[in-house]
């Protein structure tokens, strides 16, 4: 299967792509008939999009996902490209403006759906699973597309050849963006067994969570009125009443332990298979430091640490000398052979072999840990504020060791300001904290480069790529970036 999925993936490489508009690459025209014969092919086809989906999230994922929060700065060094998303001050010529790689997965999701139904599989239950994974996915994309560029082009048909039809689209009104990853929520959902406990690919769990978030943006950001509010209630629910999840009782267990309870989905990283990802940013290079403190406690990587939390987001983070996730979330050390003082973070940091870092962390996606804050976050939407508290305090009892964390008695605004605090103390480097600061209302209060701008035209979202745009005359700036 392994060899079969690496031979896939090459001939995607050459093939799936949107072309010059969205920056698919493609090279080549490749027959469909020599590729879809058979059950193997279309799961070696799944395999391969789940290999591009981590691909396309590996960095992009925190950039879009917590660097404009504004609780980012400088590590021991900086980068003009980082320093302008901290500062939102976004060029339509940023890296992370270009969509092509959330496409290309796209892409790929679209041709298992055009292509598999028609393949005669062993049971329609591993077709089915097929299916749910690719509808799972183009949903997973096409809510941070919709999220990070508003209107965008809702593409569902598979691109094989750059003789097709539609290569140069428009982009479509955002509410129709956010309508197909509702649609394909739903499709995963009616298709994936029910009795898949994958971690790594789509499960009722993943799906369940996907859709909670996704109802929850609907509700408090795009005034999608109580029906979104009852459907992420449905879904976290789901969630919170399936025993094959639960709580750590230890959080530093969540990242030593990948495959362990808390985990809901994430994206796999292998050494020898796919390693490296975002928090390879995050450690101090091997070179600073004394050689009797490499790993001893300073974890090290072997390249600048380009990127670290700001003094006020480190003192959010350890305000409370019993919880237990600072030590995760950021570390210091006084290296006094080298009078200078290190800081990394503990998450996601793989292993340090033979004198090189590799980065084989699976990066999570959901955790039981959101599961619980969703909820505590719908039901003070409900007006349940004890049963917000409730939830909340699970969270809270972990963390610091102590039952009814939270009082019995505190305002729906305490419990709202605890909730997001929480997030923060939770959440530090898992590619969340910007959503989370949009869908609480708080990213103009807290953030202290978006202070004052909240007039600016589409200041939360992104511009896409002027690239794109020079090659594609159907496209246009995204407004208030188009000056």
């Amino acid at each position: 299967m392994r060899l079969k999925t690496i031979i896939l993936l090459t001939i995607f490489a050459v093939l799936t792509a949107c072309h010059a508009d969205l920056d698919i690459q493609q090279k080549s025209e490749v027959s469909a008939n020599s590729m879809w014969q058979d059950e193997g092919d279309a799961k070696s086809a799944m395999y391969g999009l789940y290999n591009s989906f981590r691909s396309g999230f590996s960095i992009g994922y925190i950039y879009w996902g917590e660097y404009r929060t504004g609780l980012w700065s400088d590590g021991l060094t900086g980068q003009t490209s980082r320093d302008q998303v901290y500062q939102n001050q976004l060029p339509t010529n940023h890296g992370y403006a270009n969509w092509e790689d959330l496409y290309t997965t796209i892409n790929q999701a679209n041709l298992i759906l055009k292509y598999t139904p028609d393949i005669a599989f062993n049971s329609e239950e591993a077709k089915n699973r097929v299916l749910a994974n690719a509808y799972y996915v183009r949903a997973f994309c096409y809510f941070w597309i919709g999220r990070i560029w508003g209107d965008a082009p809702v593409l569902l048909e598979g691109f094989e050849s750059d003789k097709q039809d539609g290569l140069f689209p428009v982009r479509d009104p955002a509410d129709k963006v956010f309508q197909q990853v509702n649609d394909d929520i739903e499709e995963a959902l009616s298709l994936i067994p029910s009795n898949t406990t994958d971690r790594n690919l789509a499960s009722v769990g993943s799906i369940n969570m996907l859709k909670a978030d996704y109802n929850l943006w609907m509700y408090k950001v795009r005034n999608g009125g109580q029906a979104n509010l009852d459907a992420a209630a449905i879904a976290v629910t789901a969630v919170l009443g399936n025993s094959f999840y639960g709580l750590e009782e230890n959080f530093s267990a969540v990242f030593e332990n990948e495959m362990g309870k808390e985990i809901i989905f994430a994206w796999s990283y292998i050494k020898d298979e796919y390693t490296g990802g975002y928090p390879a940013d995050y450690l101090v290079p091997s070179q600073y430091v004394s050689e009797e403190a490499i790993e001893n406690p300073v974890k090290v990587g072997s390249h600048q640490q380009w990127c670290f939390y700001t003094e006020e987001y480190k003192a959010i983070l350890s305000e409370d000398e019993r919880d237990q996730r600072t030590k995760v979330s950021f570390d210091t050390y006084f290296d006094e052979p080298k009078n200078a003082t290190f800081q990394w973070i503990n998450k996601f940091a793989g292993e340090w072999t033979n004198g090189t870092r590799i980065f084989d962390s699976d990066v999570i996606v959901y955790r039981y840990a959101d599961a619980l804050l969703f909820d505590a976050e719908i039901k003070l939407a409900k007006q349940d504020i004890a049963g917000a508290r409730v939830a909340l305090n699970k969270i809270a009892e972990r963390a610091y060791g102590i039952q009814d964390f939270y009082a019995s008695g505190l305002s729906s605004p305490a419990i709202e300001e605890a909730i997001l605090n929480e997030r923060l103390k939770e959440f530090a480097a898992e590619g969340k904290l910007w959503w989370d600061y949009i869908r609480f209302g708080v990213a103009f209060e807290k953030n202290p480069y978006l202070k004052g701008r909240e007039n600016e035209l589409n200041v939360l979202l992104w511009p896409i790529a002027q690239a794109s745009i020079n090659r594609n005359p159907n496209l246009t700036q995204t407004p208030g970036y188009d000056k």
